[in-house]
């Protein structure tokens, strides 16, 4: 079957895969968390145990979801700036060539189910997926290129996404140090 659409479906399963890989880790953080402050016992009285688990699971997948899903936008919104400034590609050919890479990052997502218990092994597995996703995307669109233009999109996004992660990095840690020095001392 040689269905274009036939892998449509693949981002959303990734990003439900990571989503849930994370909450699961995160959701036995936040339960031992309150168990030492105390505060889980008195839960018990108004909520089940399982209860409190499939609601922490959830909020936690929904948030999760919502992180992978922007992300998810801004790096389709990249890749087709990237192929507007610098493919030759006008009729649309390159983006159906690339969306076979969805299951580079579903094949990541399920492997990072077996690293719940490690949450260095889910990032360590979607940033491979995402390197080697990339890799596939230049190789994929090389031959509508120029090597100037070849240049220019690698740059393109390796200069966005640095410029994207150290704002990120730099807002948390205003955040951090805003809430340090607020604090009565």
């Amino acid at each position: 079957m040689k269905n274009t659409y036939l892998t449509s479906h693949f981002p959303l399963f990734s990003i439900l895969l990571f989503s849930i890989s994370l909450s699961i880790y995160t959701e036995n953080i936040i339960i031992e968390w309150l168990s030492d402050i105390g505060l889980y016992t008195g839960m018990l009285e108004f909520f089940s145990e399982t209860g409190i688990k499939l609601t922490l699971l959830f909020l936690l997948t929904f948030f999760y979801f919502m992180v992978f899903a922007a992300l998810k936008l801004i790096a389709n919104t990249m890749m087709e700036l990237s192929l507007l400034f610098f493919s030759k590609d006008e009729d649309g050919n390159e983006l159906r060539k690339i969306r076979g890479g969805t299951w580079i990052y579903l094949i990541a997502s399920c492997c990072s189910l077996l690293f719940i218990t490690f949450p260095a092994g889910i990032g360590a597995s979607f940033l491979l997926a995402t390197v080697i996703y990339f890799i596939y995307f230049v190789y994929n669109v090389a031959e509508s290129m120029s090597g100037a233009g070849m240049f220019g999109m690698i740059f393109f996004h390796i200069s966005f996404w640095c410029v994207f992660v150290l704002a990120v990095i730099y807002a948390a840690i205003r955040l951090y140090n805003s809430f340090i020095n607020s604090l009565p001392i």
